[in-house]
């Protein structure tokens, strides 16, 4: 307390100003209506400043809770566009109910991405308890990244397109000239198409998606973009080097792709075999 009064002390003649500034200020204001306006429009400006600045902060701390959501409402447009587009009947969109159509999605997070080594996996926080089974694909919203290799009850492991195992069915979007996609672990950065006819007219530039050829992946999800290409040896084949759309060093979310008639395939082709 005595710090305060030795503070009104040795200021006493500044307070005095400051109290004396703000009369004449206010009276200013009040009996004036051009000084008024100004001063409301300015108060009007300093409070939607703060509360800018408090909302655009409250904004960031939910961005994860926002991403959620998307993340959500994206993995149910997929799952019409994947009905729609893969249905005999073009004019054919599946509802929200996973029982209804094809394909079913599901969102997950990736824990740990591993793209330098020669067989590169992806494990995500999506397991048994959320239906994640063996054989299903994996995509971001630019394009494939893998196929569910291993699942424990709340986590699996995705074997990643950059892995020397991976062979996934793939065509040109052109003309439909169909190919295997590998990998020749080098670059994150490009894939490799191999075994497409060379009546293909092939184009670099064009545009790599998947096949529709197996009871993984719907067809036509983007793979990536022919950057070159050269004949085999054998002279009947191409060997295409695909530039990825998505940049594999750097992958979050990702959507879990489950075919509902996979058992039902699976069985009439094993029974085809035997």
């Amino acid at each position: 307390m005595q710090q305060i009064f030795n503070f009104v002390i040795r200021n006493k003649t500044f307070l005095l100003f400051l109290l004396l500034f703000s009369i004449a200020l206010t009276l200013t204001i009040q009996s004036h209506s051009y000084h008024r306006s100004k001063f409301i429009n300015s108060a009007n400006g300093l409070t939607g400043g703060v509360y800018g600045t408090f909302n655009s902060i409250d904004q960031y701390f939910n961005l994860k809770d926002q991403n959620i959501i998307l993340a959500e409402e994206n993995k149910k447009l997929r799952e019409q566009l994947f009905n729609s587009v893969n249905s005999s009947d073009s004019s054919y969109i599946d509802t929200t109910t996973y029982s209804q159509g094809k394909y079913r999605v599901i969102t997950a997070a990736v824990y740990k991405n591993s793209y330098s080594l020669t067989n590169n996996y992806l494990t995500l926080n999506k397991g048994k308890n959320d239906s994640v089974k063996q054989d299903f694909g994996v995509i971001t919203s630019k394009g494939i990244v893998g196929i569910i290799d291993n699942t424990s009850n709340n986590y699996s492991t995705a074997l990643s397109i950059l892995n020397k195992k991976s062979q996934i069915n793939a065509k040109l979007k052109s003309t439909n000239h169909i190919g295997s996609l590998t990998w020749d672990g080098k670059s994150p950065e490009f894939t490799q198409l191999i075994d497409v006819s060379n009546f293909a007219p092939v184009k670099i530039g064009d545009t790599i998606v998947t096949g529709g050829q197996s009871a993984i992946f719907p067809r036509g999800i983007g793979i990536g973009t022919i950057d070159s290409f050269e004949t085999d040896i054998s002279g009947d084949t191409y060997n295409i080097k695909v530039k990825l759309f998505n940049d594999m060093t750097n992958v979050g979310t990702v959507y879990i792709i489950e075919n509902l008639d996979r058992t039902e395939i699976k069985t009439l082709e094993a029974s085809i075999n035997e």
